[in-house]
């Protein structure tokens, strides 16, 4: 641990860096602004900016550099930060066998959070992308996956467009000044960690104009490509700790650091009418169809985190690393996996699931990541039938076995009733948290009582199938305890 006083991170900084510390393989001032991206958060710095930074570092790309930007006014903190060092950023990468850091510099500007500033940056020609980081529920997406066009933004951007408080009326601001001036459309890239996240893109940004100006809607449709990507990178929030850890372990003072986990991966559909940084070349995958990575996280990866989340809970594990290291939870996960979840899949050429299984317990093992059990079991009402349920209704029509999957919903049930094993309470944890208790604790006599809640399961909630195999697991857990329930799933 470094005794000396640490480096305020700046460009002037960059040559006298801690050793072992990564910098910028290239010359800053070589760069020029390709890529608007809005919603400079953690994820964005540890995903779409480092890539980015391998690129420029091998002398490419060097005319797609970053212009942050942001739209509310929690945004202006960030820039704040970021402007006071240069737009630089510390990454670490949290590598049980040793923490690595490495200094990025592909962002060269922070707009002002000023809606007009930032139209007039996305109608520059030099602008050729503008992407998006704006968490999975910004795009105003009603719970049936359609536009929501009585969302206050959004009737708020549709009366007055040329003064718009979304991203995604400035986007049709900036597109119609481009359209009205002859100047071809930027491309428009969600790195947002949502299924299909081009397509809901597109979405938002024509119904929006559907609102006010059908033929730009039109053109919009005709003429703007939303290439989907997959984004996947666990990236912890930054808190104090952080800042401390970056200060005294690589000597480095820097206003907003960045940890994450040193797993990456990006999968992009390549639609981009105006050219595009070679990301293949540092490591992003280029591929026709993203919807067979996207199921695979899906379903592997975030079912995943469902499948541990409430046996951890219910036998008192704290933290997702202390869940893996019990042979109960690790055994259960890749038993479930490999036996339901991954033969719902499709093939993917060059791809192997378990390979991917493997790797996702790896993940999950990963004792610095610190990432807790009750953030995995929060909004189970919402995450169920996104991570769970659907891969339930492919195996049944399959005619797979789904006892293990019947088994995880079971679990969800018995962490509802409101207790883990040793009597503890459990603390509200979800939205619908009171019917979801009532519910669960009625299902011990009548397990039909969860199934009934149409919201969470539709038409699933009546298969006869799924509902005994439901209903044997749930009195088994009941009746025998989590532990011995898992076993006789696993057969250890």
């Amino acid at each position: 641990m470094s005794k000396k006083t640490p480096i305020k991170l700046s460009d002037a900084a960059l040559d006298i860096l801690p050793y072992g510390v990564g910098r910028p393989g290239y010359h800053r001032s070589d760069l020029s602004g390709g890529i608007l991206h809005v919603g400079v958060g953690n994820f964005h710095r540890a995903h779409m900016a480092f890539y980015l930074d391998r690129l420029f570092g091998m002398g490419k790309g060097h005319d797609w550099a970053l212009i942050g930007a942001g739209v509310r006014p929690g945004d202006a903190a960030m820039r704040d930060k970021l402007s006071g060092q240069d737009f630089l950023s510390t990454v670490v990468d949290l590598e049980p066998a040793g923490f690595s850091a490495r200094v990025i510099g592909p962002m060269i500007d922070f707009l002002p959070i000023d809606p007009e500033v930032t139209i007039a940056r996305m109608a520059d020609p030099a602008i050729r992308i503008v992407s998006t980081t704006i968490t999975e529920g910004g795009y105003y997406v009603r719970p049936d996956g359609s536009f929501n066009a009585s969302h206050p933004d959004m009737i708020a951007d549709a009366a007055t467009p040329e003064a718009p408080r979304s991203v995604f009326g400035m986007i049709l601001a900036a597109l119609r000044r481009r359209r009205d001036a002859g100047v071809p459309p930027f491309t428009a890239m969600s790195c947002d960690n949502l299924p299909e996240n081009g397509h809901v893109f597109r979405q938002t940004v024509t119904g929006l104009a559907e609102m006010s100006d059908p033929a730009l809607a039109e053109w919009v449709a005709a003429n703007v490509a939303f290439p989907n990507s997959m984004v996947d990178c666990i990236t912890p929030a930054t808190s104090p700790r952080e800042l401390e850890m970056v200060r005294d372990t690589f000597g480095i003072d820097d206003a907003a650091p960045v940890v994450c986990e040193p797993f990456r991966q990006w999968v992009l559909e390549d639609s981009f009418p105006q050219g595009r940084p070679p990301l293949e070349e540092a490591g992003a995958e280029f591929v026709e169809d993203v919807a067979l990575y996207e199921l695979m996280k899906l379903r592997l990866l975030n079912g995943g985190h469902a499948a541990i989340a409430y046996p951890s809970a219910l036998l008192g594990h704290a933290f997702v690393h202390d869940a893996m290291a019990d042979a109960r939870i690790r055994s259960w996960l890749g038993a479930l996996q490999s036996r339901e979840i991954a033969p719902t899949l499709t093939e993917i050429s060059g791809v192997s699931y378990q390979a991917y299984i493997d790797k996702v317990i790896e993940r999950f093992s990963n004792t610095a990541i610190g990432d807790t059990i009750p953030r995995l079991c929060f909004d189970g009402s919402n995450r169920q039938p996104k991570f769970i349920l659907p891969t339930v209704v492919d195996a049944r029509a399959a005619g797979r076995p789904i006892e293990g999957l019947a088994l995880e919903v079971a679990l969800w049930c018995r962490y509802c009733a409101g207790t883990d094993e040793a009597g503890n309470e459990i603390p509200p944890n979800d939205e619908n948290h009171a019917e979801l208790k009532s519910r669960a604790l009625a299902a011990r006599s009548d397990p039909s009582v969860f199934l009934e809640n149409a919201a969470v399961f539709g038409e699933l909630g009546e298969d006869s199938t799924f509902a005994t195999a439901f209903g044997a697991s749930l009195d088994n857990l009941w009746s025998e305890g989590v532990e011995a329930s898992l076993r006789r799933y696993t057969g250890e």
